[in-house]
Parts: structure tokens; C-alpha cells; sequence
């Protein structure tokens, strides 16, 4: 069954046939496997350029192993639970204006608007001081789940699951920034050197990939949140160019 816009969402600004060319490109990324979204990822990635794809892909493909099988969060977490546990970062009022936090395995979450923005597309980010925060852009998150209910997504991504998996994506960069020894196990496994082979190096974007991998091993998701995070970005496209 075709979802049917909402009056006052995102998408129920596209007309019709907005909606199915979105439809038909997200179609056409979904058919793409997990680790293509890595891979242009890495590419797009300063540093990158003129790169074999097929040294990026084994870089990805390490990256993500990495971060499904060594950044496990700090809680439990899963998709059936997810919508539940979305419930916890309401109550007091948080640091930005309009913002409402809670905390989540010792991390405080924030809520903000403005992920939109014209210059930016942003579901959550990770801020250190004053207190650990995960700030979480509502407006995004609303249009992410626009998007899993236009095209059908509903089991790759069930309600509830968009907002814990930013959630753990940012405590996992979280882990990657303050651990030095789970910072040098991903450059090893990455397997990327210098200086003759001597030294393993870091290579940019490897930890944005184990990131998002830890957050789908977390919530148990069958697709990458890469997946969707490359879906809403056509999303915002349409929504801007309307």
C-alpha cells in the first residue's frame, strides 16, 4: 500500500509525480548493496580522490566489520524496542532554544530544530562540552520517517529505530574520539599504511562507516542506516527544490 501525504509533513508538499520520481530513485539505491554507500562515502571524503574503488571498498568493508563487532553502545539497544525508548529524551527543557533533553547510557540527548537548514542535513551530532550531548534535530527525524513511510520501509527501519540510531551512531563516535586503543584496533583493521608499510594510517570517513555500522548491529536493522541517511538526502533535495 502507497502511503498517502499528510497534510502539514515535508513531502505532503510534493505533488504526485514528485513522489514517485522520489520513490523510483530510492528504489534504485535500495537495490544497491550496504557497502556501496561506504564506498561513496570514502569517495566523496577529502583525501579520497582518484582512489581505487575497489580499495575503497575493501577499506569500507573493514570499517564496518569494525564497528559492528567492536563498538557495541554502553546500554542495550534494539529495534523492537526503539519507539519506546524515543519516549526518554522528553521531559526537561534542554540547552538549545525550543530543545528537550533526556540522556541515554550516560550521554545527555538534547532536541533541536534546524537540521534543514538550506546549507546542511543533519539528523544528530555529538557534543562534548559542556556535558557529553547528543543533540538530535527533530525536523530531520520527522522527515526521515516520512521517508520510510512513503517508500515501505517500515521493516528495514521500524518506528522508533531512525532516532536510536543516530543516537548510537554518536556515541560511537564518542568511543572512537576518547578511545586511543579502539582509534589504533580500527586503523589496523582498515589495514592502510605509510612509510613503507611501517605504519598504519588513518584513513578519513572509516569512522563515520563503523559509526553507522554499530548503530544497525545495535538496533538489529537488516539494511544500513546509510541506506536511509542516503534516501532522506534525496528527500530534502525534493522538499528544498519545492
Amino acid at each position: 500500500m502507497r502511503a498517502v501525504a499528510r497534510t502539514g509533513s515535508l513531502l505532503g508538499r510534493l505533488g504526485p509525480e514528485q513522489r514517485e520520481a522520489l520513490r523510483a530513485e530510492c528504489g534504485a539505491l535500495a537495490a544497491l548493496d550496504d557497502v556501496e554507500f561506504g564506498v561513496r562515502l570514502l569517495a566523496n571524503t577529502p583525501t579520497h580522490e582518484g582512489r581505487d574503488p575497489e580499495l575503497l571498498r575493501r577499506w569500507a568493508v573493514a570499517a564496518m566489520e569494525f564497528g559492528a563487532g567492536s563498538l557495541r553502545p554502553l546500554r542495550g539497544h534494539d529495534a523492537r524496542s526503539a519507539a519506546g525508548d524515543g519516549c526518554a529524551a522528553q521531559g526537561d527543557r534542554g540547552e538549545e532554544a525550543g530543545g528537550r533533553a533526556g540522556h541515554a547510557a550516560g550521554v545527555r540527548v538534547v532536541e533541536s530544530t534546524g537540521g534543514l537548514d538550506p546549507d546542511r542535513l543533519l539528523l544528530a551530532r555529538f557534543r562534548s562540552k559542556p556535558t557529553p550531548t547528543v543533540e538530535l534535530f527533530t525536523d530531520t527525524l520527522a522527515l526521515a520517517d516520512e521517508v520510510v513511510e512513503l517508500l515501505g520501509w517500515q521493516a528495514w527501519f521500524p518506528a522508533g529505530s531512525t532516532r536510536q540510531a543516530a543516537i548510537v551512531h554518536e556515541e560511537a563516535h564518542e568511543r572512537l574520539h576518547h578511545d586511543k586503543a579502539k582509534r589504533a584496533a580500527l586503523k589496523q583493521r582498515v589495514g592502510h599504511r605509510i612509510l613503507g608499510g611501517l605504519m598504519p594510517a588513518y584513513v578519513a570517513g572509516a569512522d563515520e562507516l563503523a559509526a553507522h555500522a554499530a548503530a544497525q548491529q545495535a538496533l538489529g536493522l537488516p539494511r544500513s542506516p546509510l541506506l536511509l541517511t542516503a534516501a532522506l538526502a534525496r528527500a530534502a533535495d525534493f522538499v528544498r527544490e519545492n
